[in-house]
Order: structure tokens, then C-alpha cells, then sequence
């Protein structure tokens, strides 16, 4: 009676390890007697014990870390660079047959390549052309895991870690270009206004009463001050005599 007991309950284990739910984003790839059979999932999949067995494998995009590493760039500067790799299996049976670890070798592979990519960049396109240097990552990467069956979608540098003698040379750098940029609309303002006023004074030489309008709004300017100051305006008419008298000794003197 024992023994149809034991026989019972070991029965009644190997038909509930025979039953396996897979979710919505799980397939299950399975060997009959080692040899691969199918992919099957999701839903609930029978697997005969003893001959059959499972393998699981989720079709979800896998965010990756990929640990900070040593690089010295183009022009011989040493920074620590990290970066993150999004990935997901696209075909089951690759990612279980073709690599041992999907995971792990997706992995490595983010490392080497990651130091060989930005090995073959400068500091400045480091720093400056993220977005390329992004897209050729991801395009790298993807091409070799292919094989796996793995799509790799996306990889994003993080964070470049620079020596602090370099950060300080980047930082005079940065001040030394704003100072410059600052020198440079300086000029171009005083390069303005000097034009304007050119353009001004020969407007006012073609019209005298310009002159004369603008020489009452000046009095007009300095009387609205507190001041003791009284102004008493002349017509310019008057000095015209002497500007002529002037005018014509100058003649007189060429002539000469």
C-alpha cells in the first residue's frame, strides 16, 4: 500500500512538471532527446518528462549597463567611459543554440567594442559628437549579435569620466572662447555704431536745419537736469557771415 502511495505521488509529480505556462512575452524552445524539436508560447505548453526539456527564453527589450572602461583616445587622452545597451532575442532558437549566455556575450561584447570604438575617436568628437558615435556603437554591436538571434536597438554613452588636469584645460579653454566671442561683438557693436554715426552726420551735412533741430533737443535734454545753467540758442544764421569770410580768405590763400 506504501509503495502504490510513493507510485502515485511520483506519477502525480512528473505530470504536474509535464505542464508549463509561458507568459505573453516568453517562448520556450524545446530539445526531444537532445536534438532540437520547436519553439512553442505562450500559453500553456506540455513537455514530456524524461524526454522532452524547455528552455525559456524572454522576447523583452533587456537594458544593459555596461561597466565603466579604461580608453585612451585618438589623441593619447585617458578617459573612463560608460554606457548603456538596450537589446531583445529576436529569434528563440538562435539565441539558445548559436551562444551559450546571450546575455553575458551581449555584454562582453558592448565592453571590447565599446574600447574600440571610442580608441579610434578624439576627445573633442567624444564630447561633441555623441549621437554618431552612438550610431556607429549600435550598428557594431548589431552586426555581431546578429547570428545570436539578439536585435540590438539602441546604445547610449552615459558619462566620460576626464582626468582632472584635463577638465581644467577645458574649462580655460571655455573661458578663453567666451572671452573671445565677447571681444568679438564688442567690436562689431562698435563697428555699428561708428557706421550709424557716419551715416548720421552725413545726413545732417546735407540738411543744416538737421543740425540746428538737434541742437535745440540737446538743450532740451540738459535743461530738464537740476542746474544753475542757463542756455540762451543763437540761429546759426548768424555765424554765416563769418563761416563765409573764413571761407573766402581760404580761397585767397590757395590762390596764392
Amino acid at each position: 500500500m506504501d509503495v502504490t502511495i510513493i507510485i502515485l505521488i511520483i506519477v502525480g509529480l512528473l505530470l504536474f512538471s509535464a505542464f508549463n505556462v509561458l507568459r505573453e512575452y516568453e517562448r520556450g524552445v524545446i530539445f526531444m532527446l537532445g536534438r532540437y524539436w520547436k519553439v512553442k508560447g505562450p500559453g500553456l505548453i506540455i513537455v514530456i518528462p524524461g524526454i522532452q526539456k524547455i528552455v525559456k527564453v524572454s522576447l523583452r527589450t533587456v537594458v544593459m549597463d555596461v561597466p565603466p572602461q579604461d580608453i585612451i583616445t585618438l589623441d593619447n587622452v585617458t578617459v573612463k567611459v560608460n554606457a548603456v545597451i538596450y537589446f531583445r532575442v529576436m529569434d528563440s532558437k538562435k539565441a539558445i543554440i548559436e551562444v551559450e549566455d546571450y546575455l553575458y556575450a551581449t555584454s562582453q561584447l558592448a565592453q571590447t567594442t565599446l574600447r574600440s570604438i571610442l580608441g579610434q575617436s578624439q576627445l573633442d568628437d567624444l564630447l561633441s559628437k555623441r549621437d554618431e558615435i552612438n550610431s556607429q556603437l549600435q550598428r557594431v554591436i548589431d552586426e555581431q549579435t546578429e547570428p545570436w538571434g539578439v536585435k540590438v536597438a539602441n546604445v547610449e554613452v552615459k558619462n566620460v569620466d576626464l582626468p582632472q588636469e584635463m577638465q581644467r584645460a577645458i574649462a580655460k579653454q571655455a573661458e578663453a572662447e567666451r572671452e573671445r566671442r565677447a571681444k568679438v561683438i564688442n567690436a562689431m557693436g562698435e563697428f555699428e555704431a561708428a557706421e550709424k554715426l557716419g551715416q548720421a552726420a552725413d545726413t545732417i551735412g546735407q540738411h543744416p536745419p538737421a543740425l540746428q533741430l538737434r541742437f535745440l533737443q540737446t538743450i532740451l535734454d540738459i535743461s530738464t537736469d537740476r542746474n544753475t545753467t542757463t542756455f540762451f540758442p543763437l540761429p546759426m544764421e548768424l555765424f554765416e557771415g563769418f563761416y563765409k569770410q573764413k571761407q573766402s580768405k581760404n580761397e585767397n590763400i590757395d590762390s596764392k
